[in-house]
């Protein structure tokens, strides 16, 4: 038995459903809780357990379990400011990069991918706008995508609970940025439009963005992948990524041993460059050719 009452071929038809829908896979200590996960769901279309949910699914046609089901499996966790010296290091360094490299055209764009219930994204722009006169006649396009449709309903309404709003949010950001209701914490509607939040499966949906993306968030995702559909991902993120720009992935995550599509920035600690067109100031020549 993998955990729980249900029958083991339950357990492995809901990974495969994940995994065919995702691309993500299940470790271990994740699979005891996907019963747990799926409370609300069965409690919602008045199923028993997770073997009649498994029969419901094969049967039912019905997208709207299969929606829900996938969506409550998946790990939506996150927080405003996330790894807060990473942010600290786009502020001061990648943005002023950025910014001399697209002095010409004076457009950026940057691309949240698995951004989940927002906050990364939110975080993103709030730092930005807090620079408005370093980016006054730009274009600035951030893009938020995640595979769950719920979390990018929430992300799209700006709407936080307490506990969330004071998870990395510091208190001066939070009154400026945000207003207090009775339903929590909803983002102010300029912070609001500054981003474009879908829903997007980043291995077998049409690209986002129209160009390329000049930052690329990607954090704490690929580590739900396989290795083969890690390799995918890379190769997508490479697609949609400037011939000169930056991937930031998650603490626990790195390019090595799993791609040849990034490398480790020289310059900037922490962040990935395409490897075969490096970050470039001007003025300093790259550390490898491109």
């Amino acid at each position: 038995m993998m955990g729980g009452s249900a029958s083991e071929s339950a357990y492995r038809v809901l990974m495969g459903v994940l995994e065919s829908r995702t691309g993500q896979t299940l470790s271990p200590n994740r699979i005891w809780r996907i019963e747990m996960s799926l409370k609300p769901v069965m409690q919602r279309h008045g199923i028993a357990d997770l073997d009649a949910l498994v029969a419901a699914l094969v049967t039912s046609n019905s997208r709207q379990l299969l929606d829900d089901t996938v969506d409550a499996m998946l790990n939506n966790e996150t927080y405003f400011y996330r790894e807060h010296s990473v942010f600290d290091d786009i502020a001061s360094n990648a943005l002023e990069h950025l910014r001399q490299i697209n002095a010409r055209q004076r457009r950026l764009t940057i691309w949240h991918c698995g951004v989940s219930t927002g906050q990364e994204a939110y975080s993103m722009a709030m730092l930005l706008a807090e620079q408005d006169r370093k980016w006054a006649g730009w274009q600035i396009d951030i893009v938020g995508t995640d595979v769950s449709y719920h979390a990018i309903g929430r992300a799209r309404v700006g709407l936080y609970s307490q506990f969330e709003i004071q998870r990395g949010l510091p208190v001066q950001r939070m009154v400026r940025w945000f207003d207090q209701t009775e339903a929590g914490w909803l983002a102010k509607a300029d912070l609001r439009r500054r981003i474009d939040f879908s829903v997007q499966n980043m291995l077998t949906d049409r690209p986002p963005l129209a160009g390329t993306a000049d930052l690329i968030f990607c954090r704490n995702l690929l580590l739900y992948f396989s290795a083969d559909m890690r390799k995918k991902a890379f190769a997508k993120l490479r697609a949609m990524a400037a011939p000169q720009s930056f991937l930031v992935l998650g603490a626990g995550e790195t390019v090595l041993g799993q791609t040849d599509q990034f490398v480790a920035s020289p310059r900037l600690r922490g962040l990935y460059e395409p490897a075969d067109q490096q970050v470039r100031r001007p003025g300093i020549a790259p550390s490898i050719a491109a």
